[in-house]
């Protein structure tokens, strides 16, 4: 009779969606992270988080994105999405799991090898995946480096061949049961990197494109308003335009630039007679900046723009259905700490103290946030709603 009992429970237990099944489901997805301090020395607590993940689920956001699983954030994560599920059967939420690789002598004074790997790299992967067989029923992703690949990262870019080391050795689990045969691979890495740009075309990269389970693709406009300012920009004629109406044609070259870098990887694909399906596993746009993309150079920042951005990335993820992690949830100020201006702390959706950003005024006006707060403060809208006053920060580049 408990024999029965027990079979008939266990055919009861809610089966676990693949990765697959996921991105077929088009689910939006964010990158998380939870850090309020100028440094990550401060982990963010799992109360903190949990606070987080609400506001989160409240956008309907069931994937989130983070990297660095050997620091405590990561698990508390897992352990704060494992609780709300407890607290609310009907509450869903997966993570992208990314393991951090790195170049022998990153972050030193010493040369960076960068044909060569970082001892600490093999520490990395065996967190992700304990954490991965500890909460299987969460992390549905494992990436193999962030942006790990893309020769600009000077600091600490890998070989492909690293790459495609450590990928065969988690696919190599998964065949022998160590790992969730419904787990999926991949590397998370720029648009240049995963062969849109020529000069990265290498057996290397082709047999990498074979071995993972999808493409986890980055794309940045924003960024190359500053790098590859020829696509940025308005006409004279169209200064005659309302400023609105400025930033809207702005954003649409935005947008079919990020189309165009996906394109590319996806030509790639074919010419290497790859078929694997291919996600956005990071874009986004900063809502402000004193660098390279504020007044002084692209004019590219602000909210106004930010929100275009992100209506028109949601968009198009809904009609192509393509999964979009979203760069980020909030701001987080260690990314530049030496640096309150810079851009890097200004990607979130929201401001660290909970503000929603123009992006999401209507989701307030909706009610989505209704009891819900960060760190005691409620989510309000930035400029206490005024868009007038919100576009007063609103600046438009012209073409020279």
């Amino acid at each position: 009779m408990s024999f029965l009992l027990s079979f008939f429970q266990s055919c009861a237990k809610p089966v676990s969606p693949t990765a697959k099944e996921l991105f077929e489901k088009n689910y939006k997805a964010i990158c998380y992270g939870g850090y309020r301090h100028n440094t990550r020395d401060t982990q963010p607590t799992l109360i903190q988080i949990k606070e987080d993940l609400k506001i989160l689920a409240a956008l309907d956001i069931k994937w989130i994105r983070t990297y660095n699983v050997h620091l405590a954030e990561t698990e508390n994560i897992l352990k704060a999405i494992r609780a709300l599920k407890k607290e609310n059967k009907n509450f869903e939420m997966y993570l992208m799991l990314g393991a951090w690789i790195d170049a022998k002598n990153a972050w030193t004074e010493l040369p960076v090898i960068h044909n060569e790997e970082s001892e600490r790299n093999a520490k990395e992967i065996d967190e992700a995946v304990r954490l991965a067989n500890l909460y299987p029923d969460i992390v549905k992703v494992v990436s193999v480096g962030n942006e790990a690949m893309v020769d600009w990262a000077t600091k600490y870019y890998v070989t492909p061949d690293i790459i495609l080391k450590w990928v065969k050795y988690l696919q190599k689990l998964k065949e022998n049961n160590k790992l969730s045969k419904d787990l999926w691979i991949t590397s998370s890495d720029n648009f240049a990197s995963w062969g849109g740009e020529a000069k990265y075309h290498n057996e290397s990269l082709k047999e990498l494109a074979k071995t993972v389970d999808y493409i986890s693709l980055h794309t940045y406009p924003m960024h190359d308003t500053h790098y590859n300012p020829i696509f940025w920009g308005l006409s004279t004629e169209e200064t005659a335009l309302p400023k609105e109406k400025q930033a809207q044609l702005l954003m649409n070259q935005a947008l079919e630039y990020a189309k165009n870098q996906y394109k590319k990887v996806a030509d790639y694909l074919k010419l290497i007679d790859v078929q694997k399906p291919i996600h956005i596993g990071e874009t986004g746009w900063a809502s402000f900046s004193m660098d390279f993309y504020g007044d002084e150079g692209s004019m590219a920042c602000d909210e106004y723009k930010q929100g275009l951005y992100y209506q028109k990335m949601m968009e198009w993820s809904q009609q192509d259905k393509i999964t979009i992690f979203f760069f980020e949830g909030f701001d987080e100020h260690w990314k530049d700490s030496q640096n309150p201006g810079g851009s890097e702390n200004h990607f979130g959706l929201f401001a660290l103290d909970g503000q929603a950003k123009f992006a999401l005024w209507n989701e307030i006006d909706r009610g989505l946030f209704k009891g819900l707060n960060r760190d005691g403060h409620p989510i309000i809208k930035t400029f206490g709603g005024d868009k007038d006053k919100m576009l007063q920060f609103l600046k438009i580049k012209y073409k020279n």
